[in-house]
């Protein structure tokens, strides 16, 4: 038989396959996309959403089946993500035609549902078309496009699973779900006007002023009067006002309580962000992205925002709107608005339109409302463009779920233990493991106040039954003082699973690894501003050598002391007079630097007899506080009302010498700690002592401020080459710091070694939970007694 027959009768013969697939295929429109492609090529059978994944079986030639196999990751919708694709030979029972199942339950969750997506060009047209039955909609969705993780009650993700089950079809809304040619063909999300949800406009006591299109109409007028509205949005309430101006936006900081923290802006066109701001290709291309996250862009000299939306920054957190209802008062309004987030200092973000009445009280002067329910508070995610990548700094809506696939020599050829890991105390996340996967959930926030404490315990208890998981152990940071850490003892003394503290700085550079599937050893360079070290002090300027779940202090920077101890933090002037103190002695006294005149000779004296008795004074090799007394010295920031501000304008005014000038750097000499064995430390105060003389000589503020990044940078690349382990991790809070990252980039490239920082999820605390997980998997693999359960592979670092 010659092989052009055999090949014409093998195309005739008719086989069938069961596929099944994991990744986020749930809320993409992935069932409609696999209808249709299985018409395509003739192909019968069926699909149906399972808390597995998605099930297939397709039955028709061998030469259709490998099509369609191909076709449906080359042509996968836009925001999904197939993860494992496995195929099963099954018998042949001649069914010719395909059909979409209704959704199959079980206890076993290890599907993962889609992010929720921002307003696709399609509902778009819709909404402006006079002809369209959705016209000026605020609820217009698609298969594309819409709330998904924010309104999803259970998994397998179905309309009778989200919120939208309370509303039903009207006759038009049930033929587009039911009609494979129409878009909205099993769109879960779809209604229209006659069936979905309605806004309404109250005021700041919760009474109806208007509704539907007055209601948006009448919070219109609301911005333009200078007002605030409190507008429930995706994932929650934000915060309106009009961002040219002055008045306005001073208004809502001094009833927010936020002095000086930068605020998001929404623009209502690409346009208008790049009118306002100067955005590169790959800028536009994240603020247009369904994800639609808040982007970190430098603001144009000419302007018009006022300058009260981000204080002494030359840069803007940009967004474009993300739903129909930002949208329709976008195009209405057509100027800049801040669309912070909807709650009061410390809290979570509010999501109930009934509790935004009680606990937005004082802030907001009218709600823009609706009546379809939150599930979960999303807030808005930000990231910044550095190097060419995208760099995540607060990871939530557009990108919660999506989970992270443990590679290869992690454990991924294998069922993965299931982990509960609770993250840190600041800027917190969750994460659990499912199947061979880590989700992370969105940003939570600090956990400083009970309502943010009891955001956190309720995230945890959401995840876990989301996802069908019953944690075999709970992973936490090792300072035992921190609410996730308290409440990670609790819950596996309830629970009977063991406790696994991890150290903080490990965390971090681990979650790194993990982004990016590193094994071997790697040197971590962990900076932020406090985090509890191996011999109970405060850590923070690290330098770690991290293989196979094992860690070494290799070198780190030489300890000071904080006078007051986390009052420091809020007051970089007291950190200034400690590094001055302890280089220079008592002829402080005698100078007029800008920390010491914030002092004043009382207080100045005070703390130095503080420092001489040791007395609340701890040590730490804390970068991030380094960072703080450079900044008070230069009389940046003697006092500040969050976290990071004087490293940021510290950053920002070396920023501005980069453009002119290339100073030489300071240097940091490093010795050994004593004639034994032990880290390398890097010593402060030669660098102290010249940037003091800098400042006496009237050196250019700015020269200095990027002499010490340059130094830092500098610091990092000695450092490698005394190592010798050419995979270098970057990581911690202090990386935020676009300039130290490319700085330490550049140097660390042009050295020969590899560098690596966090992308997809933060280098802040808001990566510790990913940390964690993965350095817990290691451990559980080691030590499977605790668990009972004999593992098949072990996790290289």
């Amino acid at each position: 038989m010659t092989s052009a027959v055999q090949a014409q009768i093998g195309s005739k013969q008719r086989e069938r396959i069961q596929l099944t697939i994991r990744g986020t295929v749930q809320g993409i429109g992935f069932r409609p996309f696999v209808f249709r492609l299985a018409q395509d090529l003739s192909l019968g059978g069926w699909i149906a959403n399972t808390p597995q994944g998605t099930l297939l079986e397709l039955e028709g030639t061998q030469k259709n089946l490998h099509a369609f196999q191909k076709r449906i990751t080359a042509e996968l919708p836009l925001t999904g993500n197939i993860q494992a694709m496995t195929s099963t030979h099954i018998p042949v029972i001649g069914q010719p035609t395909f059909f979409i199942h209704p959704s199959q339950g079980d206890d076993q969750t290890q599907s993962v549902i889609s992010p929720d997506l921002a307003t696709c060009e399609g509902c778009l047209q819709d909404m402006k078309n006079p002809q369209s039955r959705r016209y000026r909609y605020p609820f217009t969705t698609c298969t594309q496009c819409g709330p998904r993780f924010s309104i999803a009650l259970r998994l397998p993700y179905d309309r009778l699973n989200t919120t939208m089950h309370q509303f039903l079809f009207c006759d038009e809304c049930q033929r587009e779900y039911d009609d494979p040619s129409d878009r909205r063909f099993h769109a879960e999300t779809i209604v229209c006007p006659s069936c979905g949800p309605q806004v309404e406009l109250w005021n700041h006591g919760g009474n109806l002023l208007a509704h539907r299109e007055q209601a948006l109409h009448a919070a219109s007028s609301i911005i333009k009067q200078g007002q605030i509205l409190a507008v429930k949005g995706l994932g929650g309430f934000q915060l309106w006002v009009n961002a040219k101006s002055s008045e306005a936006v001073q208004r809502l900081r001094q009833r927010k309580i936020r002095p000086t923290k930068p605020l998001a802006v929404l623009f209502h066109s690409l346009a208008s962000v790049e009118q306002h701001c100067l955005v590169s290709t790959d800028e536009a291309t994240l603020l247009t992205s369904p994800a639609a996250p808040i982007v970190l862009v430098k603001k144009r000299n000419t302007s018009t925002l006022a300058g009260e939306v981000s204080p002494n920054n030359p840069h803007v957190g940009a967004m474009l709107p993300h739903t129909p209802l930002h949208h329709l008062l976008m195009n209405e309004l057509l100027i800049p608005v801040i669309a912070t987030s909807g709650n009061r200092s410390e809290e979570p973000l509010v999501i109930d339109e009934q509790d935004a009445v009680h606990r937005l009280h004082g802030i907001t002067d009218a709600f823009l409302v609706h009546n379809r329910p939150i599930v979960r508070p999303v807030d808005d995610s930000v990231v910044q463009v550095v190097n060419d990548k995208c760099v995540m700094r607060r990871r939530a809506r557009g990108y919660v779920p999506t989970p992270l696939a443990v590679k290869p020599g992690f454990g991924a050829d294998h069922r993965l233990p299931q982990i509960l890991a609770v993250g840190g105390h600041l800027k917190n996340t969750v994460a659990v493991t499912t199947g061979d996967q880590i989700i992370v959930s969105q940003h939570i926030g600090d956990l400083s106040t009970p309502e943010a404490s009891a955001q956190f315990e309720r995230t945890i208890a959401d995840l876990l039954t989301l996802f069908h998981l019953t944690p075999q152990a709970i992973a936490c940071d090792s300072h035992p003082d921190y609410r996730s850490s308290r409440f990670a003892h609790q819950f596996g003394k309830q629970h009977n699973i063991p406790v696994m503290p991890i150290q903080h700085h490990h965390a971090h550079i681990a979650a790194c690894q993990a982004e990016h599937g590193l094994q071997g050893p790697v040197l971590g360079v962990a900076w932020d501003g406090a985090g509890f070290g191996l011999d109970e002090t405060m850590w923070g300027g690290e330098f770690l050598l991290c293989h196979d779940a094992k860690l070494t202090r290799l070198a780190h920077v030489r300890p000071f002391r904080l006078p007051g101890g986390e009052v420091c933090m809020r007051k970089p002037r007291r950190v200034a007079l400690a590094l001055l103190y302890e280089v220079f002695g008592e002829v402080v006294f005698e100078w007029h630097l800008p920390p010491l005149q914030s002092l004043g000779p009382n207080m100045t004296r005070s703390l130095v007899a503080v420092l001489d008795k040791n007395v609340n004074c701890p040590i730490t090799t804390s970068i991030g506080r380094l960072f703080d007394g450079v900044s008070a010295l230069l009389g940046l920031s003697q006092v500040v009302s969050f976290e990071g501000e004087a490293a940021m304008a510290l950053e920002c005014l070396a920023e501005s010498e980069m453009e002119k000038t290339h100073p030489q750097p300071y240097r940091l000499p490093l010795e050994l700690q004593s004639e034994s064995e032990g880290p390398l430390v890097a010593d402060w105060r030669p660098l102290i002592s010249t940037i003091v003389r800098d400042i006496s000589e009237q050196k250019s503020p700015a020269a200095i401020a990027l002499r010490f990044h340059q130094a830092l940078a500098m610091l990092i690349a000695d450092v490698a080459e005394r190592v010798q382990c050419p995979q270098i991790v970057l990581s911690g809070g202090v990386f935020q710091n676009a300039l130290l990252l490319k700085l330490s980039e550049s140097e660390l490239t042009k050295r020969g070694f590899s560098v690596y920082f966090s992308q997809k999820f933060p280098c802040n605390d808001g990566g510790l939970a990913l940390g964690q997980a993965i350095t817990s998997i290691t451990s559980l693999n080691r030590k499977t007694d605790d668990i009972g359960n004999k593992p098949t592979s072990t996790i290289n670092f």
